[in-house]
């Protein structure tokens, strides 16, 4: 199955003019679930059974970051797209994706971060439109850059989750407790739509993917002694 985040960053790596030095850039790191070696959890990853399809819309380098839980999403969900943002030029490919008459698009963003009126909270999903979540992946700074400063986004709707349990995201620390890591919020909007093989899938392999990056982390890449 193919992984879109993946394509998007061996892409940006084969235009690119210098190399991405990342935190932790020293540990020897499996090249596709960026974990180290040792801990690796590509293998018997479960691919879901979904009828929505996933697009991760990426701020600059965020698709170089071991620490991005994005590519996650992409991993479970088959049917998945993954873009690089930029706020004047979007990739055509992208734009031709919103704007697909097979597709129901919406932006996965909080409530309180856009006007009055734009936000819904439900998913209905239109007679003969496959659903498709557009995820804005970055730090949250950038998310907020994302939506605001993206005119051909300012016509879809925005699909606001509430969190009901403080993230478990421990990779990059959050301004705030509620906020999420984008899997994490993948895993709720998967449930809210009624794809609860994805959403189950998603969950389990977010959290072996946390605590073999922590664990990879802490013992520098090492092996763990018998």
């Amino acid at each position: 199955m193919k992984n879109a985040v993946l394509a998007l960053r061996a892409q940006q790596i084969s235009e690119s003019r210098r190399e991405f030095n990342a935190r932790g850039g020293k540990l020897d790191r499996c090249e596709q679930c960026l974990i180290a070696k040792h801990y690796c959890i590509c293998k018997g990853v479960e691919h879901a059974q979904c009828d929505a399809a996933v697009c991760l819309l990426m701020y600059h380098n965020e698709s170089f970051k071991p620490s991005n839980t994005g590519r996650l999403i992409a991993e479970i969900v088959p049917n998945n797209y993954a873009f690089r943002w930029d706020r004047t030029d979007p990739d055509p490919d992208f734009l031709a994706l919103i704007n697909d008459p097979q597709y129901q698009p919406m932006i996965v963003f909080p409530a309180e971060d856009v006007e009055e009126g734009r936000a819904i909270t439900e998913v209905n999903i239109e007679e003969g439109k496959k659903l498709l979540f557009i995820f804005l992946d970055g730090t949250w700074r950038e998310a907020k850059k994302m939506i605001r400063k993206s005119p051909y986004l300012d016509n879809l709707p925005v699909l606001s989750v509430t969190a009901d349990k403080l993230s478990d995201y421990r990779l990059r620390v959050a301004p705030h407790a509620h906020q999420l890591g984008t899997a994490e919020v993948g895993i709720m909007v998967l449930a809210l739509a009624g794809e609860m093989d994805a959403s189950i899938k998603l969950e389990q392999h977010f959290i072996k993917f946390r605590d073999a990056y922590l664990l990879g982390k802490r013992n520098k890449g090492r092996p763990l002694e018998d």
